[in-house]
């Protein structure tokens, strides 16, 4: 087993980043986002692995049959930086001329040298990990927090799939026999989120997981990866990752340290719900995301309108984005999601996010048999302040929502504008679950701060372990204008304790 040690002394990621192709198409505008289509190379399948901004405007771009190229959007032109890679689903830039790229076999250096444009430098970085053939077997990252740490997500295998023999170490297909349908982990560290130091060392960080399509950092340098419902996960999640805790698909639980109750799914639900770690928000299948990818976390200060510091997740089975609002309650992260952009010329399958210098942000799409579509979308902000809710925030009592313009007094002030249930979702083998003890609300009262920007909703009663889901009405601003979305949901893992 190879590993090359490197050692990260000062790390600059770059941004936005020549084959000429035809104009791009500008598809339908909203009020104050813009979607267009930007031309992909020909003769490349446009299957969107990974996307990174040079600091020059330059888009580098990983395709999933393995080219890497980069894009200036100002000639429109391609130019071939690599190939030859297996599966490449995350990149990160250390220079315009080198990055570090997550692929099926490894985590590589891929590097131009000589300087004519090339790689001609292909390093294995870290393969301290178990691959079998199994197609399921994706991996994802790398991101970097500010110590240097580097850190990398890899998918547990499906049930659907074949093994070979690990010719890198062992190979225990315990779980694998007798699991049924679930996923499952016969190399390490299936299943895991990995931290790779800046020595080198490739360590396990945090096990449970089935299908982790997206990692990343938000604002205040919380590790966030997105995941998929399946068995074991009954509605899609985004989790605050912390070293150390299990996340609740049992697999990957045979690689643990220490190990010694045997093959995981055979564990009593009980006694794994007990070791597992909530999600902060969930993504309602069917209502918010069916397969949400990368978050990315919005840090244009403004220049992408405003929501600076609020967290983009990436939807595969429909033409959406949707947007996180957490915070931190009791010491745990949580809060809520809303749809951002609902088609409007936004194509589904959307894997990877970028946001550009120039404060764009970029979508890459992919088909790859995951239902999506293939290419590359910018959606752009128009300077012209939108209509939405903000964000979303639990009290004591209930919730605080905030808005994005005054809101018209009678209209905010009406019952008949506000719909709220909650439930939860079984944590159980099978794959996915319905919404659990789904009920109806009651809204007690409902104020409006003066500036019309901000309610408060008391409400009948509050639980822990439940979404809550808001319908808005016919909210309309003080100019007469209706919100783009009216759709809110909040994960509720912790209650506050009641102001004296």
């Amino acid at each position: 087993m190879r590993r090359f040690v490197f050692y990260i002394i000062s790390l600059t990621i770059y941004f936005f980043s020549g084959c000429h192709n035809k104009k791009e198409s500008v598809e339908q505008p909203t009020d104050s986002y813009i979607v267009e289509t930007i031309s992909t190379p020909e003769g490349v399948k446009a299957e969107i692995g990974a996307l990174t901004f040079l600091s020059d405007g330059r888009l580098v771009v990983c395709f999933l049959r393995g080219e890497v190229m980069i894009y200036d959007p100002r000639s429109r032109e391609w130019s071939l930086f690599a190939e030859g890679l297996h599966e490449p689903l995350g990149i990160m830039a250390i220079s315009a001329s080198e990055f570090l790229i997550m692929q099926r076999p490894e985590l590589t250096r891929v590097k131009d040298t000589d300087g004519d444009g090339v790689a001609d430098l292909f390093e294995t970085v870290t393969d301290d990990f178990g691959i079998t053939g199994n197609y399921h077997e994706f991996n994802y990252g790398p991101v970097i927090d500010k110590e240097g740490n580097i850190f990398i997500a890899l998918n547990s295998g499906s049930s659907g799939g074949d093994i070979q023999p690990e010719v890198r170490g062992r190979l225990d297909t315990t779980g694998r026999d007798n699991h049924g349908k679930e996923m499952y982990s016969v190399v390490p560290y299936r299943g895991w989120v990995m931290k790779l130091t800046p020595d080198g060392q490739l360590l396990p960080y945090a096990s449970g997981f089935r299908s982790p399509n997206g990692i990343g950092f938000d604002a205040d340098g919380h590790l966030l990866v997105t995941e998929n419902q399946g068995d074991w996960v009954g509605t899609s999640k985004l989790f605050h990752i912390q070293e150390g805790n299990f996340y609740g698909h049992p697999g990957s639980l045979i690689w643990r340290k220490g190990w010694n109750r045997g093959n995981p799914f055979y564990l009593p639900v009980e006694a794994l719900d007990s070791m597992r770690t909530r999600a902060a928000v969930l993504f309602p299948q069917n209502i918010i995301a069916n397969s949400p990818t990368q978050p990315v976390c919005d840090m244009t200060n403004g220049k992408f309108g405003p929501y600076s510091g609020q967290l983009f997740v990436g939807e595969m089975n429909s033409g959406r984005l949707v947007r996180v609002v957490l915070e931190t309650v009791n010491g745990t992260l949580q809060g809520a999601c809303i749809p951002f952009i609902d088609g409007k010329g936004l194509r589904k399958g959307i894997n990877r996010l970028a946001f550009a210098p120039d404060g764009s942000l970029w979508v890459g799409q992919a088909a790859y048999g995951w239902g999506g579509d293939n290419g590359i979308q910018r959606i752009r902000f128009t300077g012209k302040q939108p209509v939405d809710i903000y964000d979303m925030h639990l009290t004591d009592k209930g919730f605080d929502l905030s808005f994005t313009q005054a809101l018209d007094k009678s209209a905010a002030l009406s019952q008949n504008n506000y719909r709220l249930k909650h439930y939860y979702y079984e944590y159980h083998k099978k794959y996915g679950s319905e919404r659990m003890d789904e009920q109806e609300v009651l809204i007690n009262k409902i104020t409006l701060t003066p500036d019309g920007k901000k309610l408060s909703l008391t409400i009948d009663s509050l639980k822990a372990g439940y979404v809550y889901q808001l319908d808005l009405g016919d909210l309309r601003t003080i100019g007469g204008d209706t919100l783009a979305n009216h759709l809110i949901c909040y994960t509720v893992n912790q209650l506050r304790v009641e102001k004296e």
